[in-house]
């Protein structure tokens, strides 16, 4: 995966009705290695990684390079919105393309944040790099982003057998702006 190419980083924040997407910061750090530390979220994405070395290697700022965007409730980090090309994409359907991809920590769950916050920074993208198609894989197992996928606009492109389950690719047609 590698950045967006040319966009001017990191944009003004994003405010929806509830929600704040921003560039991480320091005080992230913390949330971010809970996210990445979880058995819930990381159901679907080969589990979670081991707190300890989590703590060692996670950065004082982390994840700061264009496209990732903390989702920030009132104060606090929720989840992170990752927009990346997918050059090394193992699909050819996605191969260059922008990548959408989403972590949201199980408190944030089924309150409808994901969908905000995803739509949020699609709507920054389609401003940026009009005329774009965005790609999204996910375990087709996991039913909420299977959801999500659908609520966003995203159509099936195919199915595939990677990392031991069958994996869903959808892609969500370009926006030109008139």
């Amino acid at each position: 995966m590698e950045d967006l190419g040319p966009v001017t980083w990191p944009p003004e924040p994003i405010r929806t009705e509830r929600l704040v997407l921003r560039e991480p910061e320091a005080r992230d750090r913390a949330a971010f290695i809970d996210l990445l530390a979880s058995p819930e979220v990381h159901a679907y994405l080969g589990g979670p990684r081991p707190r300890d070395e989590l703590e060692r290697e996670t950065p004082e700022v982390p994840e700061r390079w264009p496209g990732s965007f903390v989702v920030d409730l009132e104060g606090s980090m929720i989840g992170q919105i990752l927009l990346r090309r997918a050059t090394g994409h193992r699909r050819p359907a996605a191969a260059g393309k922008a990548d959408l991809g989403y972590l949201f920590l199980p408190r944030a769950w089924g309150r409808g944040y994901a969908t905000e916050a995803c739509a949020a920074a699609l709507g920054w993208f389609d401003g940026v790099l009009p005329g774009e198609p965005v790609v999204l894989t996910t375990q087709s197992a996991n039913a909420g982003s299977m959801r999500l996928a659908a609520k966003l606009g995203f159509t099936e492109v195919e199915r595939f057998e990677a990392w031991d389950a069958e994996q869903w690719l959808g892609m969500r047609p370009p926006v030109t702006r008139g």
